[in-house]
Order: C-alpha cells, then sequence, then structure tokens
C-alpha cells in the first residue's frame, strides 16, 4: 500500500469516487430504456435484459477489480478505471442508434433482439464500473481487523450514490436533457475525477519525497 494513504485527502476522495461511480452506473442502467425504446420497446422483457446484463458485467467488474487490486494498487491506477470508464462509456451515446439498428434488423425477438443490444452497448463500460468498488476497498482498508467496517462503509456510500443516481436521473435529468448529453456528462465526471485522481496521487508522492529529502538533511 502507498505512503499517501495515510494523507487525509487519502480516504474522503476514495468515498467521493466510489459514490460517484455509483450515481453513474445507476443513471446509465436508467437510460438504457430510453436508449432501447425506439427499437425494442419498453416492456417487462426489455428492462430485464438491461437488468440482467448489468447485473453480469458488474459481477464480472467486481472479480477482475478485486484481481487487479492485489498487484500494487495505488490512487494513480484507481484513477486511471474511472478515465478508462469514461471513455468506454462514450460509445453508448456515439454509436447506439447504428448498433441497435443493425441487431434490429437480423433479430427478429425484441427479447433477444434487446438482450444482445444491451450486451453490445453496456457489457464494457459496466464491467470497467463493476471494478471500482472492490479497487476501493483494497484502497481503504489498511489493518484485517477494520476491514469489515471499511467494507461496509464503502458499499453504503457506492449505494447511496446509486440511489440518489436513480432519483435524479429519472426525475430531473430525463426532463432537462436529451439522452446523448447526459450520456456525455456522465463520461466527462468519470473521467475529470479520474485525472483528479492521477493528479492528487502524483502531488502525494511528490510532496511525500520532498518531506523525506528535508528529513534526511
Amino acid at each position: 500500500m502507498q505512503n499517501n494513504q495515510n494523507s487525509k485527502l487519502h480516504n474522503p476522495l476514495i468515498y467521493l469516487l466510489a459514490f460517484c461511480s455509483g450515481f453513474c452506473i445507476m443513471g446509465i442502467e436508467l437510460l438504457g430504456g430510453r436508449i432501447l425504446a425506439p427499437f425494442f420497446g419498453s416492456s417487462v422483457h426489455i428492462w430485464g435484459s438491461i437488468i440482467t446484463v448489468f447485473m453480469l458485467s458488474l459481477s464480472f467488474g467486481y472479480l477482475i477489480g478485486g484481481k487487479l487490486s492485489t498487484k500494487n494498487a495505488s490512487l494513480s491506477r484507481y484513477g486511471l478505471i474511472f478515465i478508462v470508464a469514461g471513455f468506454t462509456v462514450l460509445p453508448i451515446a456515439i454509436w447506439s442508434a447504428p448498433i441497435m439498428e443493425a441487431i434490429f434488423l437480423v433479430i427478429e425477438d425484441s427479447r433477444y433482439g434487446s438482450l444482445v443490444a444491451s450486451m453490445a452497448l453496456f457489457f464494457i463500460p459496466t464491467i470497467i464500473l463493476g471494478m471500482i468498488s472492490p479497487y476501493s476497498v483494497r484502497l481503504l482498508v489498511t489493518d484485517k481487523e477494520n476491514s469489515g467496517q471499511v467494507a461496509g462503509r464503502l458499499y453504503f456510500v457506492s449505494t447511496l450514490g446509486s440511489a440518489i443516481g436513480t432519483i435524479v436521473t429519472s426525475f430531473y435529468f430525463v426532463l432537462l436533457f436529451e439522452v446523448n448529453q447526459i450520456i456525455y456528462t456522465f463520461s466527462a465526471i468519470l473521467t475529470l475525477l479520474g485525472v483528479s485522481a492521477v493528479m492528487i496521487n502524483k502531488y502525494q508522492q511528490k510532496s511525500s519525497t520532498s518531506l523525506a529529502g528535508i528529513v534526511h538533511e
């Protein structure tokens, strides 16, 4: 674990990023219904396809994120996950229409068409977003005795972000903005958060190096 984890900025930043990732995950999932509706409708099996894909991809994300967190976990690498997530969200807005049209023409049954479309649009970005929670736990846990409490607090913050993201997106965003505008906003937020984490990590490392030099002198 990096020494910069003792910084006063470290833990609040991790919780903030986990909150924002939860917010974005549920916001994107809700928008999935609006994105698929013009081609496949909005019946219950459409939502079944979306929820299935999100749950499946999140499970893979948790698995991969947990594995990556065991290999020199750092705030900088944590930030890179957010940056990658931000970029992988962009195709949802840019290419959703041609992708769904192609699938719609090939698969007549809306159940399977919506499932394939959901996989094509949301599987990769949601895997990346799913990596955030286990990586967050790794960065926050400093000893085994408090690991359960830290994990519980982290998942509380992340799930709270998901709940607020659900309300804000469904009650306000969809009424005020176009779907693509919201997707671009989520992408920008994730990317900016990732860049901020990388920059803060570099600043903390520089400060730690400077302090160590002063002590040796």
